[in-house]
């Protein structure tokens, strides 16, 4: 098993990074909040796990052990493959994962192109037992109503779930509770 990769970027791909180690260029499929840090360094280090298929051996990277060990915890799952996996951990932040579990809100999982309810629904029961792995140790922050109708402005608005989710989590904590306030406060978080 492939542990962890650290070596240059050489190129990045849509949905991946070409880490350089030894000689060898190594593929490693990372998540969007991933690949988008690496854009901008030399080297990276990347805790990964490989998926040993009968055609191919796949390496997925990610930026914690934390964010790894959750990966595993959603390909554990029946129905919930590698592709599936990185695209919950690049569309959902670690903190939006959990309180979609703690509040059982399946509506945050279909978020995630090619998770419908019916899928979501089975993720949240999978995960409420399996998600204890650094999860319940920090506190779950606040996403109410108010935040998810912001989110769901920005996404409309073309950000990505992860960049709307840090907008909004970058939100003064007496910011006011109406939603076209709190709309304009995150866009000038990108300005």
């Amino acid at each position: 098993m492939i542990a962890s990769i650290q070596g240059m970027v050489a190129a990045t791909g849509k949905d991946y990074a070409v880490v350089t180690t030894g000689g060898i260029g190594y593929k490693v499929f990372v998540p969007f909040h991933t690949l988008e840090r690496l854009h901008s360094e030399n080297e990276a280090y990347l805790h990964t796990t490989l998926i040993v298929r009968e055609d191919s051996l796949t390496l997925y990277g990610f930026a914690t052990t934390t964010e790894r060990d959750v990966f595993d915890i959603l390909i554990s799952i029946s129905g919930i493959g590698p592709k599936t996996g990185l695209a919950i951990m690049s569309t959902l932040t670690l903190d939006s994962l959990r309180n979609a579990v703690v509040a059982e809100r399946a509506e945050i999982l279909t978020r995630v192109p090619g998770i419908g309810n019916k899928s979501a629904q089975k993720i949240l029961i999978e995960l409420k037992d399996k998600l204890k792995l650094g999860m319940d140790t920090a506190p779950v922050s606040t996403f109410d109503d108010v935040n998810s109708d912001v989110l769901d402005t920005l996404v409309a608005l073309g950000y990505s779930i992860v960049e709307a989710q840090t907008a909004i989590q970058s939100l003064p904590k007496n910011a006011p509770q109406d939603v076209e306030e709190r709309v304009r406060l995150a866009l000038s978080y990108f300005a």
